[in-house]
């Protein structure tokens, strides 16, 4: 609910991503047609200046060229003034010695932050930890939210954007712990027939536990 008690609708998995309007530490942007013919990471932050979101960008900032080789550009959000971001960069640059090469929305009003549901309760004044993948078609893909006080993981969203990658290329699912699973290893799983023809014809075939449990290697 917002501050008059109506609704708020945000995106869901499978919609396209909002068009949005911003401001950032590299100008004002479109989304998402600054990022067209790309993966996106958006992730927003409660605010700067604080100690985990420090290490967190710091830590985005490290790995940056690990995501775009996977054809995937960061973008930052908070409810703070731009030139608290670019103070804030500056800061992790002189004592952290990373530079950030990524863009960060400024969002003061907390609109942008509202239309993502990255505010909660709707009605608060600082964003949470969130992410969205949104893919090269402009299409939500995923969501995560963080409480205040768990830094996020690069190597699980790495592992997320290389799974979401296979998902759409392959028309395949990514199991428990993908690539490592405990049971099939790296192998990705095939989505269940859709009538009693396809079950037939998956029975006793290679890879196949059960008509409906299937594992194949890409």
């Amino acid at each position: 609910m917002n501050d008059e008690g109506a609704k708020v609708e945000v995106p869901c998995i499978g919609e396209m991503f909002p068009h949005l309007d911003v401001l950032t530490t590299m100008g004002r942007m479109t989304l998402p047609d600054a990022f067209e013919g790309k993966w996106f990471l958006l992730f927003s932050h409660p605010g700067d200046f604080t100690p985990v979101c420090t290490t967190e960008f710091a830590s985005f900032a490290i790995n940056h060229e690990r995501f775009r080789r996977l054809n995937c550009e960061l973008i930052g959000l908070s409810v703070d003034q731009v030139y608290s971001h670019i103070k804030w960069i500056e800061w992790m640059e002189e004592q952290l010695k990373v530079e950030i090469r990524y863009p960060i929305i400024a969002d003061p009003n907390g609109d942008i932050a509202r239309t993502l549901g990255a505010i909660h309760p709707p009605n608060s004044n600082s964003t949470i930890r969130a992410v969205y993948f949104v893919d090269p078609d402009a299409v939500l893909q995923s969501v995560l939210y963080y409480p205040r006080g768990v830094g996020r993981n690069m190597e699980e969203l790495l592992r997320m954007l290389r799974a979401l990658l296979v998902v759409k290329q392959h028309k395949v699912a990514t199991p428990a712990n993908w690539p490592s699973n405990e049971f099939i290893g790296d192998e990705v799983l095939l989505y269940p027939p859709k009538d009693v023809e396809g079950a037939k014809e998956r029975r006793g075939k290679q890879g196949c536990l059960d008509w409906w449990f299937c594992s194949k290697k890409l």
